[in-house]
């Protein structure tokens, strides 16, 4: 199965947040996803199987439980495969980081105290508008 194909799923993709926090049990995993996405206990079982045989999660015993973990090794190649696409929205990332710090800062300049004579300058400014209309 192809890495999109399994991550396309939101189930699955769900399955690896709650993974993606550290180990889990089976039964932990399942009470979560079934109240979520209201579905059977055999499903999530199919789904965590799914995400098993494709490398994206591990399982072992530990007495009657068995406990999942996220295996990174698929989400690096993920990453590494887009790499080559990182350049379309990271510069559109970079901009947003730059309009967010711009309204930060005029917030911060507006909530500074103005000097009186600035304060004067205003207010003979709007009453000059005022008048002109």
């Amino acid at each position: 199965m192809h890495p999109f194909d399994v991550l396309g799923d939101p189930v699955r993709r769900r399955i690896l947040e709650l993974l993606a926090d550290g180990e889990l049990a089976a039964g932990d995993v399942g009470s979560v996803v079934q109240a979520e996405f209201a579905i059977s206990q055999p499903a999530v079982s199919l789904h965590l199987r799914v995400l098993r045989q494709n490398g994206f999660a591990t399982v072992r015993a530990a007495g009657a439980r068995r406990l999942y973990a996220v295996d990174p090794a698929p989400l690096r190649d993920l990453d590494a495969w887009l790499d080559r696409y990182r350049p379309f929205w990271t510069h559109k990332l970079d901009a947003v980081g730059t309009e967010i710090a711009r309204g930060e800062r005029d917030r911060r300049l507006e909530a500074t105290p103005k000097p009186a004579s600035e304060s004067k300058k205003r207010h003979k400014r709007a009453k000059r508008k005022g008048r002109k209309r």
